[in-house]
């Protein structure tokens, strides 16, 4: 349970050090909680809409050719959440009031980004993130993207007659 502490110890800071910050919590990608200071909110609730948004946010990230998810900043009419990377197993969300000035907000959060993952894993070790039952990726840097295909496109599938003549439905 260590790592718990140490992760809400960091959390305290984090507030200490972003002025308008309403709350902060830690999650597995898989969204568990890890440790949260969120007042006035469901910890279990915000773990769970992170991953969420966390999985559309990689899937973007993929198909816009944008390489590995690193933050994802919402704004709201009274606010902003802003989900950072914590290492391949965690995930840090902020929560914000709307006056926050946000350069500050992405500055530390990505600090207190990196440092959860420090945390996670020394616990956990490097290995056991979102993917780790898949082999690890070359080391080589990726192909630059098409120039072709514009950003955003996914295949499409094209529909096909089907090979037999569906037979006629009584009452129909």
């Amino acid at each position: 349970m260590a790592v718990e502490t140490d992760v809400l110890d960091e959390l305290r800071r984090l507030r200490s050090r972003v002025p308008r910050l309403a709350g902060s919590l830690a999650a597995t990608v898989d969204g568990l909680v890890l440790a949260h200071d969120v007042p006035d909110t469901e910890p279990e609730g915000l773990a769970a809409l992170t991953a969420a948004s966390l999985g559309v946010a990689h899937r973007m990230t993929d198909a816009a050719a944008r390489g590995d998810f690193r933050e994802l900043l919402v704004r709201g009419s009274r606010g902003y959440v802003a989900t950072y990377a914590a290492g391949t197993t965690a995930v840090l969300t902020l929560l914000a009031d709307d006056r926050v000035n946000v350069g500050r907000l992405h500055l530390e959060g990505r600090r207190s980004g990196a440092r959860i993952a420090e945390l996670v894993e020394a616990r956990t070790g490097p290995g056991g993130g979102r993917h780790a039952d898949r082999p690890a990726p070359p080391e080589h840097p990726p192909p630059a993207p098409d120039p072709a295909r514009p950003i955003g496109t996914l295949p499409v599938r094209t529909p096909q007659r089907p090979a037999h003549r569906p037979r006629p439905q009584p009452g129909g």
